[in-house]
């Protein structure tokens, strides 16, 4: 049912990390992006914070597209 990891090379292991890393990485970056900007309303920075934690990749890629725009950077 599951895969044998254990087979997998070194080179494999760097791959998978490196992809974990990167959309890691993307999820936090949003995350953080979120927290910087000013939506008007908190309910909408709040709805984005949670769109970015519990739909870690899909929610960012949204938040790229859609939510993004509608903040403006706090200063």
């Amino acid at each position: 049912m599951f895969a044998d990891f254990s087979a997998l090379t070194s080179t494999q292991w760097a791959i998978v990390s490196i992809v974990v890393l990167t959309c890691f990485s993307f999820s936090v970056w949003t995350i953080l992006d979120v927290w910087k900007r000013d939506f008007g309303s908190s309910n909408e920075k709040a709805l984005w914070m949670q769109i970015c934690i519990f739909i870690p990749i899909l929610g960012a890629l949204a938040y790229l597209f859609l939510g993004r725009k509608r903040g403006r950077l706090m200063k």
